[in-house]
């Protein structure tokens, strides 16, 4: 099995549930926002290999490696530099995922393909909960890129027979995650405990989903997923708002400092992220971790990384 990204955030968990269920692993990852240290419980059991993708001759490697699984999870999976750069954005999403279905075209490679899409394909929802037939309307370049991948994936499996499917990951949280939302509130409840600063007016709805229960689900759908090129909304199917994460946070680390808002969200985050998770189950998917337990898990990693007390 290959995953692209492995050393990165999901990937690395992802990777440490595929060796204990005794795969084989290789993972390709530039080790810029990934580390080997994300891989260190596994690392006498997988072959890691410092690769971008965007450079790899993918019908080359094809042909001289076996791979029965690819799990694609190498790309920028962040809205702000897509809003910065969206030539960037375009170019490590976008661009070489087409390149690696155009390599696994040409190669009639037999095996099966999930690719890590996103819920910024859906920009902001026109109902709650999101399913994956509703409206497709991205508000970012990052969403854009995300879901022309989706599209191209979708018609090469039904034009050229490619056993593809792809996973719109919502709010994926957890240990090893250095930002979004959940990281970002703890930080700065380290740097000041009178005042924390939140984007928008706390009212916006997010689908948390804890790491674990994201890397599970992309197993779950290689193995029993028809991969004919169709979505899965993967998420807990439970919803909170910012308001409600920040009070929880504060309550575990015991800091109660004063709320200030922007008033306005960041460009290129919706308002509303609430997910139905049918399609998933279908197949045999369960979340398995609650939000409270997964939230009481990244504040003990976070104690552990930074030597913060909050005393």
């Amino acid at each position: 099995m290959l995953v692209t990204g492995g050393a990165g955030f999901i990937g690395s968990h992802l990777v440490e549930l595929l060796a204990a269920a005794g795969a084989e692993v290789t993972v390709f990852d530039t080790l810029t926002s990934g580390s080997r240290e994300n891989l260190a419980a596994v690392r006498e059991r997988v072959s890691l290999r410092e690769r971008d993708v965007r450079d790899v001759d993918w019908g080359k490697y094809l042909a001289g490696n076996r791979c029965d699984v690819l799990f694609h999870l190498a790309a920028n999976a962040y809205v702000p530099p897509s809003v910065e750069s969206p030539s960037f954005d375009y170019e490590t999403n976008f661009a070489t995922t087409f390149r690696l279905l155009e390599a696994l075209r040409g190669s009639a490679w037999p095996g099966r393909m999930i690719f890590a899409s996103s819920a910024a394909v859906y920009g902001n929802a026109v109902r709650i909960p999101i399913c994956e037939e509703d409206p497709t309307v991205p508000i970012s370049p990052y969403g854009v890129g995300k879901l022309a991948a989706e599209r191209y994936a979708a018609v090469f499996s039904q034009l050229y027979g490619l056993n593809i499917a792809s996973l719109r990951f919502f709010s994926a949280f957890g240990p090893r995650q250095r930002k979004q939302v959940v990281f970002d509130l703890l930080a700065k409840l380290s740097r000041d405990r009178e005042e924390l600063f939140i984007h928008g007016d706390g009212t916006q709805v997010r689908d948390f989903l804890y790491v674990t229960d994201a890397a599970r689900s992309a197993m779950v759908v290689a193995a029993a997923g028809p991969l004919e090129g169709e979505t899965y909304n993967v998420g807990s199917g439970e919803q909170h708002t910012i308001d409600e994460l920040a009070k929880a946070l504060c309550g575990m680390t015991e800091v109660n400092p004063r709320f200030v808002y922007s008033g306005t969200n960041r460009p290129g985050d919706p308002e509303k992220l609430v997910v139905d998770i049918s399609r998933l189950e279908s197949i045999g998917y369960r979340p398995e971790v609650e939000f409270a337990q997964g939230l009481a898990n990244v504040v003990a990693w976070y104690r552990e990384l930074t030597g913060e007390t909050w005393k």
